[in-house]
């Protein structure tokens, strides 16, 4: 069975439409007011470039793609958005052609077409970009416009989930006609898009968005956003109690401290989100299979949910969720037996030592985790994780670090990680996580495969699931390639979040929830479709 997807935490009652923040009326302290709202996001502002990456789940509001989700639960579907209807293939999937819709225009009132298009994607694929997103679309040929309205996408190999890649935001060819690096290019601080959103200023603690009047798809109600940079949990927390803003994100355990009494609601989005301990191969410790395999016995991920995530969230053994159904292997899992655990490490060769930690070949299994500072989800995730391999005689070291600190020693020692930034699909959600082509130099990025792992059953089973044309076999591709990596797992995967929200009552109502991706600032969560938000009766 599916995992359901908005489990609203606070308040009973609501209409199955979802009442923003409860069923109560507005406030009028605080936030935005009238038609506007004020969110406070954990993440910086700007970056708005989607050839830079910005946007790949068409999260993007001043950006359409091709195509976009429709919400519900289980897994959403794909509707036409730039597009007149969902693109097809041919009868190989190795081509896939779209209609454009005639008629729109960019937030800088130049006409949308074809051409727009083709720029957009040729620019994520050119090399000058230095585009974090380019792997992602390596499987893309040639982009061609046929003609004024018609784009075909000619592929390298059959791709069967290529709609995934449709989502992200189209800009001006105009926007990209000089190479460059995407990095540096306006579109981060300036978008031009044809979204439901204009950016009207920017600046490092505050984003003002208004509506485009002229959106295609009819002007949004809610007419003007003001995203407010607050990267303390705590603080932003004490903004949404003392009434200065409409919502926020925040970790579960603090999200949890609000209730419907005091005017708020907790509202916690199913993801594909995991959290998970990178092991990297090159690791004389983290990267011995006998270790990796009882570390995964050793971790209690129940108790850490509850503890942790405060109930919000589902054990992870691989990076596939029970929400892709048939292509989920339910019997890929990895109980919590810590005595299975120290069975393996004994049979290894791994045995304790006078202080309990154990030793191999007059090697201590001590190794270092790394996990970002300004994460406190992240930071009490590795605590846990760290008690339970203790209790093995495994010692485990924590650095809390900054990114450009952790960067150059991804591939020496263990990372708390996230991951699934494209979730539609089992091949996006797994391929770049498991897949040994970016083991080879300069392929995808240093956090493509962190572990370096290498499984030629997992490999075989990843590459035909991508380019098979028939869908029960690419669900059998799955669950077989999660079945060979818990046999040999390289990392140890802990728990797919939920994403949990706190936001003030109000009379909107909203289109429902969606499976969320890695993201979840406000872009997500009870505003991910903020363009179709209606008044309540």
């Amino acid at each position: 069975m599916a995992a359901r997807i908005g489990a609203t935490v606070s308040a009973a009652g609501c209409a199955a439409t979802l009442i923003l923040a409860g069923c109560g009326a507005p406030s009028s302290s605080g936030g935005g007011g009238g038609d506007e709202l004020v969110l406070a996001d954990g993440y910086e502002l700007g970056g708005y470039n989607p050839i830079a990456g910005y946007g790949p789940a068409g999260d993007a509001k001043m950006y359409d793609g091709l195509v976009r989700l429709t919400g519900g639960d289980g897994m959403p579907g794909f509707e036409p958005a730039l597009a007149t209807q969902v693109p097809t293939p041919n009868a190989d999937v190795t081509v896939w052609t779209a209609t454009l819709r005639d008629g729109v225009r960019f937030s800088d009132g130049t006409d949308f077409g074809a051409e727009d298009v083709v720029a957009t994607y040729r620019a994520i694929l050119d090399t000058a970009s230095a585009s974090e997103a380019k792997s992602s679309f390596e499987m893309i040929d040639e982009v061609v416009a046929v003609d004024e309205s018609t784009v075909q996408f000619r592929l390298a190999y059959p791709y069967t989930p290529f709609l995934t890649k449709l989502l992200i935001g189209v800009v001006p060819s105009e926007a990209v006609a000089t190479p460059g690096l995407a990095a540096e290019s306006a579109l981060n601080t300036n978008p031009i898009g044809t979204g439901p959103y204009r950016l009207m200023s920017l600046s490092p603690d505050r984003a003002v968005f208004e509506v485009n009047d002229q959106y295609w798809g009819g002007a949004p109600e809610v007419k003007k956003l003001t995203l407010i940079y607050v990267p303390d949990d705590n603080t932003r927390a004490q903004r949404m109690s003392s009434g200065e803003i409409d919502g926020t994100n925040l970790p579960p355990l603090l999200a949890n401290t609000f209730t419907e009494k005091d005017g708020m609601a907790v509202t916690a989005h199913t993801s594909a989100d995991w959290r998970g301990v990178s092991l990297p191969t090159g690791n004389p410790v983290a990267g011995d299979k006998a270790i990796r395999m009882a570390l995964n016995l050793a971790a209690n991920r129940k108790l850490l949910i509850d503890n942790v995530l405060g109930g919000h969230g589902r054990p992870a053994a691989t990076p596939i969720p029970e929400v892709y159904g048939n292509a989920y292997n339910p019997d890929a899992t990895f109980p919590y037996d810590p005595q299975r655990a120290k069975q393996v490490l004994d049979d290894a060769g791994w045995v304790p030592g006078a202080d309990g930690i154990r030793v191999k070949d007059g090697r201590r299994a001590v190794f270092t985790i790394m996990y970002n500072s300004v994460d406190t989800v992240r930071r009490d995730l590795a605590q846990a994780f760290a008690s339970d391999a203790l209790a093995v005689g495994v010692a485990i070291d924590l650095e809390a670090l900054s990114w450009d600190r952790i960067d150059p020693r991804i591939n020496t020692d263990a990372t708390l990680l996230g991951g699934g930034d494209e979730p539609y699909d089992p091949d996006t959600q797994a391929f770049n996580a498991l897949d040994s082509a970016f083991l080879a130099p300069g392929v995808g990025s240093i956090y493509d495969n962190a572990s370096d792992y290498a499984n030629p059953a997992v490999d075989a089973a990843l590459e035909s699931g991508r380019r098979s044309l028939d869908q029960a076999s690419r669900d059998r591709d799955y669950r077989d390639m999660q079945a060979a990596y818990v046999a040999d797992p390289g990392y140890v995967f802990l728990a797919f979040l939920d994403h949990t929200y706190v936001s003030r009552n109000s009379d909107w109502t909203m289109s429902g929830p969606v499976l969320e991706p890695h993201s979840h600032g406000v872009t997500w969560g009870p505003w991910w479709s903020l363009q179709s938000w209606t008044r309540g009766s």
